[in-house]
């Protein structure tokens, strides 16, 4: 039996200025499948993105593989060095098909449905972090830390640093990001050394069922206090912003590997809803 790739339809650009197209998988001219290739620039660089990959007849005949191998290929014809995949937990299939063709796992999403807002354990209180200067500089520190994870992950420095965008026009001139969160976890006394930082995108989207989706950008705690269970209270504190702001969703990333965040993140209730593969064309 002879399995090819056909365009569905013409290719078309994408919000990012990028270029998407969808192709149907065909077994001796029967479609047997469908999948889109997806190649979005980031900065100088054109990531490549396998944004939907289904085979609906003869699952376990190498049907997926051929089409990941073939959205590869269209995907180098475009220009682009990289590939990356989304796969939902609960596709175990796909999750063992791309870890036989050579990706890695770079990351996993993390989600949680609120109900009531948390107390926060007493001795503790909350500032803003609103000191345009002080929000630039750590935010150019944050970029700076996430090129070097990112490069451990498996990506070069240049398409990391694409990828973070990190640079003096990431934020606005005042140094606020709208929409978002951005509190210091103190001692009672307001003392000047923070425990730790919170950083929280109060609707990075909606669900499909149209509620809104919140996002933990980055729990920080400071070296000194680590180990203090203040991480612990920086994802609470996120909770409570969330539902004082009428937002019952709950969602961050964290890197493979990071098994302390992920254990920390799964006792508050939070559940893997998809894992981000990557691998180098």
């Amino acid at each position: 039996m002879t399995t090819t790739l056909r365009p569905e339809g013409p290719e078309t650009p994408t919000a990012a200025g990028g270029r998407t197209r969808r192709w149907l998988i065909l077994s001796n001219g029967r479609q047997v499948g469908a999948l889109r290739t997806t190649a979005d620039p980031e900065g100088a660089q054109l990531f490549g993105n396998i944004s939907e990959l289904e085979i609906t007849e003869g699952r376990g005949r190498g049907r997926g593989t051929f089409g990941a191998l073939a959205a590869e290929e269209v995907l180098r014809t475009w220009g682009c060095t990289r590939v990356d995949v989304t796969v939902p937990e609960s596709a175990v299939t796909a999750r063992g098909l791309a870890a036989a063709l050579g990706y890695t796992e770079q990351a996993l999403a993390m989600a949680k449905r609120l109900a009531a807002a948390p107390d926060l354990p007493a001795g503790l209180s909350v500032r803003p972090f609103d000191d345009p200067a002080e929000v630039r500089a750590w935010y150019e520190r944050s970029a700076e830390e996430y090129v070097r994870v990112m490069v451990r992950s498996g990506l070069t420095e240049e398409q990391a640093r694409a990828r973070t965008g990190a640079g003096p026009n990431v934020l606005p001139p005042d140094g606020q990001i709208p929409g978002v969160v951005l509190c210091r976890l103190h001692g009672a006394d307001g003392g000047q050394e923070p425990y730790g930082l919170l950083w929280l995108q109060l609707r990075l989207r909606d669900l499909p069922d149209g509620e809104p989706l919140a996002w933990v950008m980055k729990v920080e705690v400071s070296p000194a206090h680590q180990g203090q269970g203040h991480g612990r209270t920086l994802m609470l504190l996120a909770e409570r912003e969330c539902l004082d702001a009428g937002v019952r969703n709950l969602g961050l990333n964290v890197f493979s590997g990071n098994e302390v965040a992920v254990r920390l993140y799964a006792s508050l209730g939070y559940r893997v809803t998809e894992r981000y593969y990557g691998k180098a064309l």
